[in-house]
């Protein structure tokens, strides 16, 4: 399977990216790095900068059709940054669309948001989003994974990196599934 994680070119929680993509890597697919800009990501540990990641391919080189399912990892700035690039929220929407799987985490929904995927959704997210969550139509819940097949498509989500063993597996078998 091939997997895009989408992430902007700055602000994504380090271990909300690395740990689902060694999870998908584990499991014998092929992750690929999506941004919206080429060279390299900068990942950050919560505020301090982190590791910086190369770029595979950008928003306006890919589409939904080449992918299996996506992966939104967290970080404050990182889905606020995505949400405001039309062609990200295009190609977030598009999985849906599709009927793909997508797996969310943190504060990785904000794009969610955006793309108008909620309605009718119960997920999670860090408890911040809860009224952005619930203002797009979801119905946001405290669980530390939630599959939800209401509507195109699984989508998986959590609520911070203390639940990433469920949320990894999780979005492991629910895309195997779907596959």
């Amino acid at each position: 399977m091939r997997i895009a994680f989408l992430i902007a070119p700055e602000g994504v929680e380090q271990v909300e990216f690395t740990e689902p993509w060694q999870a998908v890597t584990d499991a014998g697919d092929s992750p690929e790095l999506v941004s919206t800009e080429p060279g390299e990501i900068q990942a950050f540990n919560h505020l301090d900068k982190a590791d910086t990641f190369p770029v595979d391919r950008t928003v306006d080189e890919v589409s939904p059709d080449e992918y299996d399912a996506l992966v939104l990892p967290g970080g404050v700035a990182n889905p606020d940054a995505l949400r405001m690039d039309e062609k990200a929220v295009a190609f977030v929407r598009g999985f849906f669309e599709a009927g793909k799987p997508v797996a969310s985490i943190c504060h990785g929904p904000w794009t969610l948001v955006e793309a108008d995927v909620l309605r009718g959704r119960r997920l999670t997210s860090w408890p911040s989003l809860k009224t952005d969550v619930r203002n797009a139509g979801g119905e946001w819940v405290d669980e530390e994974v939630v599959v939800s097949g209401d509507g195109a498509g699984t989508l998986v989500t959590s609520r911070k990196p203390d639940d990433l063993p469920a949320f990894c597996s999780t979005l492991v078998e629910e895309f195997h599934k779907a596959a």
